[in-house]
């Protein structure tokens, strides 16, 4: 472990004392030249793990031409990759950012503007629900209602209602409302799927109320669940929709997409971003993008996330008084735990297996999307004896 030292840093986070200098594949190697398997993969970042070929390829070729010249000039880039996602999706145009914060920003903004340009101003409030993450920009806080201490008053304009609630969430429309906004798996909530049926009636809903509906695939999208967006094949698509985190596998970038109809207030001026789009972001962006919707690529996601699953189906039943329930779609699974969840990610550590904590007392798996079978099994033998450990350590050998 890499000892503590004085750092400039702002201390808005709770660093673990260890850090990284290379990786390859799932793997990464401290300082200190040891090696962690990566169940984590940078918060759902690293979609096709560290130091991909092909994404060092296309990085250093890009570095090598232009970085970045902005968004007043045109962007073939930008445009086939705008191209790609809207060819995989529902949505007809698309705008680059930075973040998956900025990507929503994006799609409140235009939600709003949405109506404005209808002739309805007054409709700009937007419906959000327990448990959902959806960023630290003030208007995220405000929507997701959660970090907002000591930030002074709370952008107006959302609601929230209990995550499952119908009636709850069918009362709090009214003549302001301008959309819905929902994650189809809930990540920093603790992996709580909504399922394809919630995912319709929201459907039906919008259109019966004229609302929008504003999926954040921030974390699900770009392969997680096994489809290239964890809402496809469900029925219910989106008219908004922000994505980032896997989108440039490792480089910071954000994406909202949406229908014609959707943005048809979003003209010159009304939105921009320094960087978004910039040169190096489309180099990787593109990259993941023709990775990712091979079809060869999806099908391997399915066939480990099933052996993972299976895996983790049986270590639950082998600890059962660590493990209390097992969550989620594809290759971002949880497990709810009956200890807390900060004990296990320090026992996973030990073991050299790189997890990350979620709400509802949960223990998050987003590995890179390349993982094999082998490096699944690797992980939860690691989780085993982790779990094995926390056993001895609470005095729960035996205990069923």
């Amino acid at each position: 472990m890499s000892q503590p030292v004085a750092s400039h840093l702002l201390p808005t986070y709770n660093r673990a004392p260890i850090a990284f200098e290379r990786g390859e594949g799932a793997w990464l190697e401290a300082t200190n030249g040891e090696r962690y398997l990566d169940f984590g993969a940078g918060v759902a970042v690293t979609a096709l793990g560290h130091a991909h070929p092909a994404l060092v390829k296309a990085l250093t070729e890009q570095a090598q031409k232009v970085w970045h010249n902005s968004n007043l000039y045109q962007s073939p880039q930008g445009e086939a990759l705008a191209a790609k996602l809207c060819e995989n999706s529902f949505a007809d145009v698309v705008f680059f950012g930075n973040s998956g914060a900025e990507a929503l920003e994006c799609a409140m903004k235009m939600a709003r503007k949405f109506h404005a340009a209808r002739g309805a101003p007054e409709r700009y409030r937007i419906i959000t629900f327990e448990g959902a993450f959806h960023g630290r920009t003030m208007a995220n806080l405000a929507a997701q209602n959660k970090y907002l201490e000591g930030f002074g008053p709370p952008l107006e304009g959302f609601d929230q209602v209990p995550f499952g609630d119908h009636k709850a969430l069918e009362a709090a429309i009214g003549p302001a409302t301008a959309a819905i906004l929902i994650e189809p798996i809930q990540g920093e909530g603790g992996i709580r799927v909504v399922p394809p049926q919630c995912l319709r009636g929201l459907r039906a809903l919008c259109d019966k109320h004229g609302l929008l509906l504003i999926y954040d695939e921030v974390q699900t999208g770009i392969g997680r669940t096994g489809r290239l967006f964890a809402h496809q094949g469900q029925g219910a698509d989106p008219d908004i929709m922000a994505v980032a985190k896997g989108l440039g596998g490792g480089f910071p970038m954000g994406a909202c997409l949406a229908t014609k109809a959707a943005a048809a207030g979003m003209v010159a001026g009304t939105h921009g971003s320094t960087f978004g789009g910039n040169a190096l972001a489309m180099a990787c962006g593109n990259t993941v993008i023709d990775t990712v919707t091979d079809p060869a690529f999806l099908e391997h996601v399915r066939h480990v996330a099933l052996n993972l699953r299976q895996r983790l189906a049986a270590l639950h039943d082998q600890h059962p008084h660590i493990f209390a329930e097992l969550r989620g779609e594809g290759l971002m699974l949880g497990l709810r735990l009956k200890v807390p969840v900060a004990e296990m990610v320090d026992a996973a550590r030990a073991q050299h297996l790189l997890v990350i904590a979620a709400g509802d007392n949960v223990v998050r798996l987003l590995p890179p999307l390349i993982i094999t079978d082998a490096e699944a099994a690797e992980a939860v033998a690691r989780l085993d004896r982790a779990a094995t450990a926390l056993e001895r350590a609470h005095h729960l050998e035996g205990v069923a």
